[in-house]
């Protein structure tokens, strides 16, 4: 099966930033951040990407679809925080649990880059929880390398 990259409906988008923000602020507690500084540091991320809660240049929110027009996923890309505007960013990457397995991730990300590369894009870069080793492996094995690690003990 395939996938194209759709960019999200004005409709969708609400429910969308809605739902990655409630995902982000799990991650963030699952690695260790207190629930109260998980909502700060969530709510603070998007407001600066969504201001005004809506799309905005530089971030391109897309619904991952397949064959059968159904969707499978979503992809938020956009440029990185620094300065160089050929530095772009995977921001949030998700195949729907009961699609998974089935290669939409790599492809996701293989379009990404084609997405990237056409904006002018020199790099792409993304985040990864530890605990996604799923994740980490499929980065892993189409190219992606560990640029830094982050590591603590539970005491």
């Amino acid at each position: 099966m395939s996938i194209a990259l759709v960019p999200i409906t004005p409709q969708r988008f609400p429910s969308w930033l809605e739902r990655s923000q409630t995902e982000y602020k799990t991650d963030l507690v699952a690695t260790g951040e207190t629930p109260r500084a998980a909502e700060e540091h969530a709510r603070d991320a998007y407001k600066r990407a969504f201001p005004a809660g809506t799309p905005t240049p530089g971030n391109t929110v897309f619904d991952l679809v397949n064959d059968t027009d159904h969707i499978v996923g979503y992809l938020w890309i956009g440029r990185d925080n620094s300065d160089d505007d050929t530095s772009w960013w995977v921001w949030d990457v998700v195949v729907e649990p009961e699609h998974r397995g089935k290669g939409y991730g790599r492809t996701a990300m293989q379009l990404a880059e084609g997405h990237a590369r056409a904006k002018g894009a020199q790099t792409l870069g993304l985040s990864v929880f530890g605990f996604n080793a799923v994740a980490r492996g499929m980065y892993e094995s189409a190219g992606y390398e560990t640029t830094s690690v982050k590591m603590r003990k539970k005491l």
